[in-house]
């Protein structure tokens, strides 16, 4: 699994114009889903998620994570994350999981995201969003599991 993770100072998510997730501070994690993964990646993705070090401590240094900070983190599915752009002038997706098995791990990880963080919003799977976000750095990181 992906994972396309940035600091934010605040991130929304709309869709058909009405905001459907929003966060404070926090990460807003783009998530792209691969044929291979399975909810051993999600685990493992949503573990790197919450404890990334990429907030400022006492001394100003990338020393603090999410879990640390208790901050918002807004998950949204986005399944071009998984495009292959090695050749051409037009990307595949070849490597990217089918919609139904996306949905799910995008699912699952979300429902484990809930169960171990305190202030998780979500981005909707299969729908035309809008994401809004005040990068914060900016600080933006990729996160890749398998």
């Amino acid at each position: 699994m992906i994972a396309l993770i940035q600091r934010v100072r605040e991130a929304s998510v709309r869709v058909e114009e009405r905001c459907i997730g929003e966060i404070g501070p926090g990460l807003l994690a783009l998530i792209g889903v691969q044929q291979e993964d399975d909810r051993r990646h999600a685990d493992r993705l949503l573990q790197r998620i919450l404890g990334y070090r990429i907030f400022a401590d006492e001394n100003d240094k990338m020393n603090l994570s999410l879990k640390q900070t208790a901050g918002g983190l807004l998950l949204a599915p986005q399944f071009t994350l998984a495009a292959d752009t090695g050749k051409g002038m037009r990307p595949s997706f070849s490597s990217a999981a089918s919609p139904d098995k996306g949905r799910a791990l995008f699912d699952y990880l979300g429902r484990q995201a809930k169960e171990k963080h305190s202030d998780v919003a979500f981005g909707e799977f299969g729908a035309d969003m809008q994401i809004s976000l005040i990068n914060d750095g900016p600080v933006t990181f990729w996160l890749q599991t398998g």
